[in-house]
C-alpha cells in the first residue's frame, strides 16, 4: 500500500492504520464498558424482576437494525466523521444537508463529554467498592482524572492507538470470559427466574418500564458504531466497517444476556435492586464475592477499572474525530481542524473532549445516561435512519458495497424503537435536547448568513 493508499479520503493528512481486527476491538472497547456492570441493577429496578431481560432483547433489536443503518452508510461514505457525512449528503450537500451535518456535529461536541463522564462516573463508583471510604468529592475528582490520563494516552499516532486497541480489549474478553464462566457453573434457575406476581401483566407500568429498561440497554450497546466515526482511518473500509459493527453487536448481545441471566441466578434480583446494598452498587464484585471470596472480588473489581478506563480510551478516540472532520472542510470552528504535527491526529479536538469530559463528571449518572442517549436520537439517530432511505431512492451516485438486510424493514424498525425509547423515558431531557438543537440551529444560521450560504446566498446575490 503506497502513502496516498493510506490517506484518509476527507481528512488530508489522517492515515488509515487500522485493520478489521483493530476496528472490532474498538468498537468492542467500547461497548464493554462500565455500562453492563453498573446498570444491571438499573434494568431489573425498570421492571422490577427479571422480566427485564425483554429490556435486553428489545435494545438489541433495535442495536442490531440500527447497526444495518450504520453499516451500509458507513461503507458508502468511509470518511472520518461518520454521521456528518452521511447526513450532509442524503440530505443535500448544498441545502439542508448542511444544517443536518452541522447538527451533528453540535450534538456531538455536547453530548460526547456526557459518554465519557458516564464512564469515568461509573469507574469512581466501582472504585468504593476498594475504598469504601471515598466520599462523593473524591469520586467526583478521581472521575475527572481518569477522563485527563484517557486524554493524555491518547495524545499520539493512529498505528499506537491500533496497538493499544487490541491489548485492552483483549483484558475485557477475559474480564467478561470469568463472569461468564463463574455464572454459568453455579447457574441457579430458580433464583434467576423468580419473577414477581403480575411480570407480565401488559399495561402503562409495564411498557414505561420496558422503555426505561431499553434505554439502559442501548446505553450498554452504545459503541457499535464507533469504527464509523474514525471510517478514514480503517483500512478496506467498505468490507472491514460493516464487518465491524455488525460482528461487535452480537458478540456483545450474547455476552450481556448470558451475563444478566446467570448473574442474578446467584445475586437475588431483589438484592441487587435495593439501594446501599453491594449488589446494587457494585452487582458484579458482589457477585465474584459471594462465589469465591472478597479476594477474588477485589480482582475482579480492578479488572472491571481496567475495562472501564479502556472503554473510555475507545470512546474517546471515536468522538474526538468528529468535529475534525467537519473544521477540516471549514464546516464548524477552525480550532478543531488543528492536526499534531508529528502525529497527525486532531489534536485541538482530543483535548477538548477530553477537558470537557472532566467537568461533565461532576453530573450523576443517571443524568449523564439518560441525557446521553435522547439528545443523540433526537439529533442524530433517527435522522440517519430516514437518510439510509433517502440515499437509496434519490442518491444512486452513491456507491453502496454493504446493502442492509430485509431492506427497508430494519430503518423502519430502528426509528420506530427510538420514538418508543423517547415516548417512555420523559419530556426533561426531550426538552433539553431540542433546546440544544434550537441553539445549533440558530449558530449555523448565523455562520449561513455569514458566508452568504444556503438558505441566504440569493439574498446576498441581489
Amino acid at each position: 500500500m503506497n502513502n496516498e493508499e493510506k490517506r484518509a479520503d476527507s481528512g488530508g493528512g489522517l492515515v488509515r492504520g487500522m485493520g478489521l481486527l483493530q476496528a472490532t476491538s474498538a468498537n468492542m472497547l467500547e461497548m464493554i464498558g462500565i455500562g453492563p456492570f453498573i446498570t444491571i441493577p438499573i434494568i431489573l429496578g425498570a421492571m422490577g424482576g427479571p422480566q427485564a431481560m425483554l429490556g435486553w432483547i428489545f435494545g438489541a433489536v433495535i442495536a442490531i437494525c440500527d447497526g444495518m443503518v450504520w453499516a451500509e452508510l458507513g461503507a458508502a461514505m468511509p470518511g472520518t466523521g461518520g454521521s456528518y457525512h452521511y447526513l450532509r449528503e442524503a440530505y443535500g450537500p448544498r441545502s439542508l444537508g448542511r444544517l443536518m451535518s452541522f447538527l451533528f456535529i453540535w450534538q456531538t461536541v455536547c453530548t460526547a463529554p456526557f459518554s465519557l463522564a458516564s464512564g469515568a462516573v461509573g469507574f469512581a463508583n466501582y472504585t468504593r467498592y476498594l475504598l469504601p471510604e471515598m466520599n462523593w468529592w473524591q469520586g467526583k475528582l478521581l472521575a475527572a482524572a481518569v477522563c485527563l490520563v484517557m486524554t493524555a494516552i491518547l495524545y499520539r499516532d493512529i498505528r499506537s492507538v491500533g496497538r493499544l486497541s487490541v491489548i485492552l480489549w483483549v483484558v475485557v474478553l477475559l474480564t467478561v470470559g470469568w463472569v461468564l464462566a463463574a455464572g454459568i457453573t453455579n447457574f441457579d434457575a430458580a433464583r434467576a427466574f423468580d419473577f414477581p406476581s403480575g411480570a407480565f401483566k401488559l399495561g402503562t407500568p409495564f411498557f414505561i418500564g420496558l422503555g426505561v429498561a431499553s434505554l439502559n440497554a442501548i446505553y450498554d450497546y452504545g459503541g457499535y458504531n464507533n469504527v464509523c466515526f474514525f471510517g478514514g482511518e480503517v483500512t478496506n473500509p467498505g468490507r472491514n466497517i460493516p464487518r465491524a459493527v455488525l460482528i461487535s453487536i452480537g458478540a456483545v448481545a450474547v455476552m450481556y444476556m448470558v451475563m444478566t441471566v446467570t448473574i442474578i441466578g446467584v445475586v437475588p434480583w431483589r438484592e441487587a435492586i435495593t439501594e446501599g446494598t453491594m449488589a446494587n452498587k457494585a452487582i458484579v464484585a458482589d457477585f465474584i464475592q459471594r462465589l469465591y471470596g472478597s479476594k477474588a472480588a477485589t480482582v475482579m473489581t480492578l479488572l472491571i477499572l481496567w475495562t472501564t478506563a479502556a472503554s473510555i480510551f475507545a470512546v474517546m478516540l471515536g468522538y474526538s474525530r468528529v468535529p475534525y472532520a467537519a473544521a477540516s472542510e471549514g464546516r464548524f470552528f477552525k480550532p478543531f481542524a488543528i492536526l499534531h504535527r508529528t502525529g497527525n491526529f486532531p489534536s485541538f479536538s482530543l483535548v477538548f473532549t477530553g477537558i470537557s469530559a472532566a467537568l461533565c463528571c461532576w453530573f450523576e449518572l443517571p443524568t449523564l445516561i439518560t441525557g446521553l442517549i435522547v439528545i443523540q436520537i433526537v439529533a442524530r439517530d433517527m435522522a440517519q435512519a430516514i437518510a439510509v432511505v433517502i440515499i437509496r431512492r434519490h442518491r444512486p451516485d452513491i456507491a453502496l458495497p454493504f446493502r442492509m438486510w430485509l431492506y427497508p424493514l430494519p430503518a423502519l424498525i430502528a426509528f420506530a424503537g427510538w420514538i418508543y425509547i423517547l415516548g417512555t423515558n420523559g419530556l426533561r431531557m426531550l426538552g433539553i435536547g431540542a433546546g440544544l438543537m434550537v441553539i445549533g440551529i440558530v449558530a449555523w444560521l448565523a455562520q449561513s448568513r455569514r458566508r452568504a450560504e444556503w438558505p441566504f446566498e440569493q439574498v446576498a446575490g441581489q
